[in-house]
Parts: C-alpha cells; structure tokens; sequence
C-alpha cells in the first residue's frame, strides 16, 4: 500500500495537519540554498528510469502536462490540509506549471527549495500566531463550528480565512484539553510546547526530505505505488522488508528533545542489559573509545543511525533512568549489537475453541496472524539457514496445528499491507499442492505465472482467511488464490485492491558507488492476476462471507488514487478446483447473522463502526463546550455501561476502555511507560471478529460432514478427503 507521502505530521485539534515541514540544511546547520550535485544526478537517473518503458510498468513522458500534475502532488504534499498556503501563494507558483519537467529532466531542482521556502515562511507565521493565541481566551459558549477536515476544501482565498481557522484550532486544542480537567496555566504551557516543538522538528529536517517529498510528487503521477527513498529511506524500507535488523533491539521514541525507550525487543542486546521502558538515552559512542556524541536535541533517525550498528560491534550509551530528573548523571552502558529478529512483525499463533452448539461438538480452531509478508533477502543469498521468512513461520506453526489436531485454521491477513511477492507464492503452497498461484503481466504484455512447485502440503484441513481493507497486495495474491482454488473460505471486508507488482531498483548500481549516495526507487513493472484471470486492481478480493464496513472505498483503498490502473482480466491459468463454497454461503450467513446477533462484543463492534463513519462524515467538531460536554460524557456512559456489562457477562476487561474520556494530549506527550504497557495490553484484548470467523468456519466444518450432499457439492470427490479432513 502507498504511506501517505509526507515527512512532518503535527494536529493542531482533530485533523489540521502540516505534514511537510522541511528545513534544508547540511549536517552542520546552515540552510542549503541549493539541491547538491548528488541530488542533481538522482533526478536525472529517476526521470531515465520512470520515462523509460524497459522498466515502468506504465511511463510516462515527462512534459509540460506531467510538469502540473507534479506541481499539483507537490502542493498537497507540502500543505494537504489547506493551512498554510493561500490562494494567491498558489497562483504565484504557476510560474512553476510548465518547468518543473524541465527542472527534472536537467537536475536543477531548485523550484522544490523555491516553493518550499514560502511553505517555510508560511508555517513560521502560522505557528507563530498559534503561540500568541495562547495568551488570551476563548469564549466556549458560541455555536461555533471547526471545519476540520479540508482535504476538498479550495484554498484560503486570504490571510484573514487562515487566520479564522487557525484560532479555530487552537481553540479546539485548548477545548480537548480543558474537558480533560486540565487548567488554563496547564493548558498554555501544553499547548505552547506543543507547538514550540512543531518549529524545533522543521529546524531538524534537511535537504534531503525536500528533495525526496519533491522525486515523489513525480514518482506518485507516474502510479500511486511507485516511491524514491533516499538513502536512509531505502536502509529503513529493506529492514522492514527482511523483519530484522543489527543493533541493540529497543524501540526508541522522541519526546520534546530527548530520545526514550519505548520498547525493549525480547531477545536482543538490551533485554540483556539494565535497559527498560521509559530510559532516556542522552548520548552514544561508537566502540570501545569513540567519541560520545550529544543526541539531546537531534532527530530521532539520527539518533537511531548511531544506535544501531553491525552485529558484533560494540555501542556504549550514556543512559538516565527513567525514575531520576533529567539532569542526573548519566550511567554508562557498554552493548554489543546483534542480528535482531523484529519479533513483533513475526507470523504468531493462538488457539480458539468454538463451542459446540446446535449438536455440533466444540471445535479447535488455530489462528496464525499474519502482519507481513517478509524474507530477509541478503541472509537467503548468503545461504543463511535460519533467515527470516513469513513462508517458513507459518509452516512452523502450521506444524504445532498438526500435532495439537486443530480442527481447522484461519489465518488472519488483517492489516497485512503486503511484502514480497515470492513469500506470497510459497505461502500459498502451503496450502495447494503445485499449481500456478499468479500471473503477472509486464509492460510488453507478457504473462508469465508463478507456480508453486513444491510437492505437499502443510495443512490439508479446513482453511479461512480473514482479511479487511487494510489487506493489500501479497495479501491479496494470497486470499485471491485460495478464493479461486476453492480451498479456503475468505471472510472480511473487501480488501484494498492493490494489483500492481513493484521491485526495488538501486540507483548506485549503475555508477557502481561504494556507498549509498542516490537512493532507490520502489518501481512499478507489473500487474498481477489471479488464476481465475481476475485482477484484484482497484475492486480487490471479494469476501464469501462479510463483515460490517469499516471503511469505505471512497475513503480508503486503491479506487481512491486518481490515477490507479483499472481493473480488467486476462486468460485463466489452468488450476485445481478443490471446492466451490457458493452453495454453502446461505447457511453460512443464516448461521453467522443468527449468531452475532447474540454476540454482544460484535454488536459493540458494529455499533461502533456505524458511529464512526457517521462522525467522519461530518467532517466538524462544535466548538461548544456545553456541546461537546454532551458528547463527550454519551461517550463514557456508553464505555462504562460496556465495562459494566463486561463483568456481569464475565467477559474479559477491554485495556482501551481506560481512560474513558479522551485527555486531549498526542503521543510524544503522554507517559511512555503507561502508553506503552497499554498499547501492549491492547494487542491482547478479545477479538470479536476473529472469534466469529473461527465460528464460521467451524459452521463449514459442521455442515459438511453432516451432510454428504452438500458435501459433495462443495467439494468434489477427488479432492475432498484430501484437503478438508486432516
């Protein structure tokens, strides 16, 4: 799936965001007026490879209709909320409309810099006066209205509309604070800091995240999924592509100018040590006497860049405890780094047993949970035995589902974005024995098909799989292969839609540099089909069995982007039918609408996603206390009447329930410790939605084996006894 294509992302309220910040300046500080000589070649090796049709899937000529369509990418990339720029700032770069092609195509990228220079200017102003809001009041008793969601909105046709909607938000930001017991001197000091801190990230950012956010706004007209990473990007991109990384296993946080710890990685050099939530970590030396280096104040990739390291390597970190003042003295720590495996993006399994009703015994369904399709790539040329691979996970713990005699498994692709294409081949045969499980149709128009050419399967027993609209890509290979082999149910949402097949090309190959010094840019070169013929492109994977709507195509997903590829088919690559589930789907929904109409946590959950949509449609907030009061304690009555419920029913405690109002803070202003112990015990909280499609697939299991009918026509006989019973 394509990231939002912005580099600083602050609120000022609800929704008001200024993603796109950008300072440039070298390493020393002093701004770059300029692009360098480095930047310059990598926007003449981007444009030869994005024009050119031996590598893009679709190219196009970068010309004076491109030329707009960047600068109109550009502008939603530096202010996609409409706060900062106004209509005239946008008319005085039209003399950009017809040279940014040119600007590419030569190197001097220097408009970007231009244009950025003015969304600098505008932002400063901007937060300026939010700071000097803050020394007054705000009258709460008027019917005022915050439009806060401007993604459609035209822009500000003067200073004095910007002025208008950024008291607005300021004062919706002193509302949400003040609603959570906060008092005025507590809110200024807040809300000011907050914003100080907005202008101190702008300070850090460098010429390097102006040039990427521009070679974006190219490469995104190109397709929706075609990106430049820089360096840093690109080191960043293929770590979490391969699930692990050599340094010290801690995930690290900013707050205000220090750098935290947020997270210790079970398993890695910092479990070992004294290490623990909520440290603070003020500098770092390399090896046994390097220099310790002051990382109080710096960007939170620069400090992770020194952190980490090659395994074997020695770091020593000068550390405050999280329990003393922040001007301590500083306990030095001496780590050795280490390969360490990303545990929390690794495939997991659980157990849930569905119980018997309706004659029907009690069912053990195996869940694997599934967050990405990752191989570490370099650990497999190098013939490493034990590199990181999604395929090889997932058939480890379809094996423990063996032995435990699991009636059935789902596997849960939930959120799961994608990854790489070959673990989305071999993952599907775990669960097929050999046939082609994609197609994949380049440029020229040829269709080759990945096949899964290993003998066997993993699992023969009953399969689901779940997906929402946050499957995407790998996922969608995966789910749209079992859907037309017929061997598995597929329950959800419709998935993102995502049909397009990238590959990450390095643009220091062809100069052959020693280190990194271009970047890389992720490339579309392909679509993918499924066996059936159909491409999953724009409409995605259809579910047999669906769920409530979390989120509309309109608002998220492929059929969003203004210039994705259509959808369309090609000829079916001959396949084995193992069942056709459309004669079972009625006494599957009958079964499942009978059911969660009892379940109260799904009622919540649909409850909930109908009071979401609702309230995103609104698109503004009351600026009414008394109003938002109102709302506010509907809201905890309702959780607490959920709580409440929960202990009579017996039902588990849900970790989101508290607190119950919302404290008006962001992240990097919370307590970190409790943030994180409770976005850990979030992850632990019951799944409605899981449990239910455990449920429906036992209901599959049920009725096939009650009846021979049915059964046969679902499964035919060839194929039944060896995929459906275990």
């Amino acid at each position: 799936m394509k990231p939002i294509r912005t580099l600083l992302a602050f609120s000022l309220g609800l929704a008001l965001v200024a993603p796109l910040a950008l300072l440039a300046r070298n390493d020393n500080g002093p701004m770059l007026a300029v692009p360098t000589t480095d930047q310059a070649t990598t926007s003449r090796l981007v444009y030869g490879l994005l024009s050119d049709s031996r590598y893009a899937y679709r190219p196009r000529a970068l010309d004076d209709a491109l030329s707009q369509d960047i600068l109109k990418r550009y502008l939603e990339a530096l202010d996609p909320g409409k706060v900062f720029f106004t209509a005239q700032d946008v008319a005085g770069f039209d003399q950009y409309k017809t040279r940014l092609d040119d600007a590419i195509k030569s190197g001097d990228v220097a408009p970007a810099w231009a244009m950025f220079a003015v969304y600098r200017q505008r932002m400063n102003e901007r937060l300026t006066q939010a700071r000097t809001l803050l020394k007054g009041n705000f009258d709460f008793t008027t019917d005022e209205q915050y439009q806060y969601d401007r993604e459609d909105a035209p822009w500000a046709a003067s200073k004095d509309v910007l002025d208008t909607l950024w008291r607005q938000s300021v004062k919706n930001d002193w509302l949400r604070l003040k609603l959570a017991g906060k008092k005025p001197d507590e809110i200024r000091k807040t809300l000011d800091k907050r914003y100080a801190n907005v202008l101190d990230s702008v300070s850090e950012l460098k010429g390097d995240d102006v040039f990427q956010s521009f070679m974006n706004a190219y490469a995104s007209a190109i397709d929706p999924h075609t990106d430049y990473m820089n360096p840093r990007s690109a080191e960043n991109f293929n770590l979490t592509m391969s699930n692990s990384l050599e340094g010290i296993g801690a995930v690290l946080q900013k707050q205000d100018d220090v750098v935290l710890i947020r997270e210790i990685v079970p398993g890695g050099p910092a479990s070992r040590s004294s290490l623990k939530p909520g440290d603070r970590i003020t500098a770092v030396g390399q090896g046994a006497s390097g220099e310790m280096k002051d990382i109080v104040g710096v960007r939170i990739d620069d400090a992770v860049q020194l952190i980490r390291g090659a395994a074997d390597s020695q770091v020593r970190l000068d550390v405050i405890s999280a329990e003393a003042p922040l001007d301590a003295k500083p306990e030095r720590l001496v780590l050795t780094r280490a390969k360490v495996r990303l545990e929390d993006q690794a495939a997991k399994a659980e157990t849930i047993t569905v119980p018997a009703s309706q004659g029907e015994p009690a069912r053990k369904i195996g869940v694997i949970k599934l967050p990405g399709f990752y191989q570490d790539f370099d650990a497999r040329r190098r013939g490493d035995e034990n590199y990181a691979s999604a395929t090889r996970d997932v058939a480890r713990l379809l094996a423990q589902f063996r032995a435990q005699k699991m009636d059935g498994v789902v596997l849960d692709l939930r959120n799961n974005g994608g990854g790489s294409l070959s673990e989305a081949v071999e993952l599907t045969g775990l669960f097929i024995d050999q046939g082609p499980v994609v197609q994949v149709r380049e440029s020229s128009g040829r269709v080759s098909v990945e096949d899964d050419r290993k003998p066997g399967v993993a699992w023969t027993g009953p399969l689901a799989v779940l997906v929402n609209r946050g499957s995407a890509s790998a996922s969608e290979i995966v789910a749209g292969a079992i859907q037309d082999y017929g061997r598995g149910l597929i329950i959800g949402e419709t998935t993102f839609g995502k049909g397009t097949v990238q590959n990450m090309v390095d643009l220091d190959r062809w100069p052959a540099n020693e280190k990194p010094r271009f970047g890389q840019v992720k490339l579309t070169i392909a679509q993918f089909f499924r066996p059936g013929g159909s491409s999953t492109q724009n409409k995605g994977v259809v579910p047999d069995v669906g769920f409530p709507i979390s989120v509309d195509a309109s608002e998220y997903g492929e059929s969003k982007f203004d210039n994705a590829l259509p959808w369309t088919r090609i000829a079916v690559a001959p396949h084995v039918q193992y069942g056709n589930f459309v004669s079972l789907l009625g006494k599957l929904d009958a079964r499942h609408d009978a059911r969660v109409a009892k379940d109260i946590e799904f009622q919540w959950f649909a409850e909930d996603v109908a009071s979401f949509r609702e309230q995103q449609a609104k698109k503004s907030v009351s600026l009414n206390e008394i109003a938002r009061r109102t709302e506010r304690d509907k809201f905890d009555a309702l959780r607490k009447r959920r709580a409440e419920q929960r202990v009579f029913l017996g039902i588990e405690l849900d970790p989101l329930l508290q607190p119950l109002s919302d404290d008006g803070l962001q992240d990097s202003e919370r307590n970190v410790v409790q943030d994180a112990a409770r976005d850990k015990a979030a992850k632990k909280r019951t799944d409605p939605l899981l449990r239910e499609s455990a449920a429906i697939l036992g209901d599959a299991i049920g009725l096939l084996g009650a009846d021979a009918k049915l059964s046969a026509q679902v499964l035919p006989e060839s194929h039944s006894a060896g995929h459906w019973v275990d």
